[in-house]
């Protein structure tokens, strides 16, 4: 071999040295980005994810986003501000008992089952109208939303008819029906809907049931539920006429008797 070959031989080795020096380096660079650009896409993705979680729990619930709505959707037979006006009974009936009530409060429970077939006698005969006003407290202090689902379920019995709304609130009411004030058995639609069929107008009635499942009246639910905190009642059962308070004789309690309870009205008519 001549020393210009070796010579050759050597310079052409050098250069495929530098180029396979400046190959992988090329791939490090490369290998580099891509590690750092994963690095960048994975915190991204944990940002993304945490951010999303903070999200979802400052997210207002359902219940939440129904109280703070705008647009209410009232039943039929309701008037004043979004509707939470309820009165039923004879337009010539001059006094009007006010009747505030949480559909999961187990005295009010009682009272119904007690008093509640006098009351709508009452009613039907002429003697005084009711005012309904739904409270919603015994979700936030036991947990739930049986309260706030069945008053919106009494919402849809309420624009079937005034009828339909007194007879469900009695079933709901009733020994049969009414659950342990713990047992949250009012979130479900399908028991809303299964103690509405042993009323005669919300048997099988489909308007009603779709009103029950869509939350139609959720909104108005809440707004009803508002109308009760606002109105300085602590407790329910709570009866009231001309703005007095009516109760058993000697208590400062709802009259729990028939008895007690046509005591108590035979006076507040008189007043």
């Amino acid at each position: 071999m001549s020393k210009r070959n070796s010579q050759a031989n050597k310079a052409a080795a050098r250069e495929r040295l530098r180029a396979e020096r400046e190959r992988q380096a090329k791939r490090d660079k490369t290998r580099r980005q891509l590690v750092v650009g994963g690095s960048i896409v994975a915190v991204l993705a944990i940002v993304g994810a945490a951010s999303w979680g903070v999200m979802q729990l400052n997210k207002p619930s359902h219940w939440e986003a129904a109280a703070d709505a705008k647009n209410v959707t009232a039943p039929k037979n309701t008037s004043g501000d979004d509707g939470t006006t309820v009165v039923i009974g004879k337009s010539t009936a001059k006094k009007t008992l006010e009747l505030y009530e949480d559909s999961r409060c187990p005295v009010c429970a009682s009272f119904e089952q007690t008093v509640g077939e006098t009351v709508h006698k009452d009613v039907d005969a002429g003697k005084y109208k009711i005012k309904y006003i739904g409270a919603t407290f015994i979700d936030n202090g036991a947990g739930g939303e049986g309260s706030k689902n069945a008053l919106s379920a009494l919402g849809a019995a309420l624009d079937v008819s005034p009828e339909a709304f007194l007879d469900y609130k009695y079933a709901l009411y009733s020994a049969k029906y009414h659950p342990e004030e713990t047992d949250d058995k009012f979130k479900d639609d399908a028991y809303l809907i299964k103690v509405a069929d042993t009323v005669d107008a919300l048997k099988g009635n489909k308007a009603f049931q779709k009103n029950v499942e869509d939350g139609t009246y959720d909104n108005w639910a809440m707004k009803m539920s508002a109308t009760f905190d606002k109105s300085g009642v602590q407790g329910t059962p709570t009866l009231k006429m001309d703005g007095k308070t009516l109760t058993g004789e000697g208590t400062e309690n709802a009259p729990m008797t028939v008895a007690e309870f046509n005591t108590a009205v035979t006076n507040a008519l008189k007043g």
